[in-house]
């Protein structure tokens, strides 16, 4: 039991988690199948997922920090236009490879092979989110995930 869980605590030290969602205009084209194959290929682990309707109360709760920006009100009604997949992503480096495979947030910059220059149109309609730091991730995650609903590398600890 003890190098079983030194083992875990070893392979913990690198380990990282992020918060994704696949965003309406990608789930309304029919591409999140897509989108998780990719994460999945990349080396990336789906430890939590959920398809869900955001109402504008959640949208505006989640983008609060944009509340101010000439965007938000845009960015509440795309969000709440259908359905999303919100995601808890694990793995060695998790929020920068994340964002490595979204690309740039401008779906026009991004370069083609990754999920915003394949699946995205523009700044507004790009496809995916991602978390850009450790404690955004933290935050984002606890907006839409217990504690319960996340199994991963993490969790084996407490087994």
């Amino acid at each position: 039991m003890f190098w079983q869980r030194w083992r875990i605590e070893s392979k913990m030290a690198d380990v990282e988690r992020t918060f994704a969602i696949v965003k309406p205009d990608a789930v309304g084209k029919g591409v999140t199948g897509a989108i998780l194959q990719r994460i999945e290929d990349s080396g990336l682990r789906i430890v939590a997922m959920k398809r869900l309707q955001l109402d504008e109360q959640l949208a505006r709760g989640f983008y609060a920090v944009h509340k101010e920006r000439p965007f938000f009100p845009n960015l509440v009604e795309f969000m709440t236009s259908g359905p999303v997949v919100v995601m808890v992503l694990e793995g060695e480096g998790a929020i920068g490879r994340w964002r490595d495979l979204m690309g740039p947030t401008n779906s026009t910059e991004a370069p083609e092979g990754t999920v915003r220059g394949d699946f995205g149109t523009d700044i507004e309609h790009n496809a995916s989110h991602g978390s850009d730091a450790p404690e955004t991730a933290r935050v984002e995650i606890a907006y839409f995930f217990n504690a319960t609903e996340i199994q991963g590398l993490t969790e084996a600890l407490s087994s």
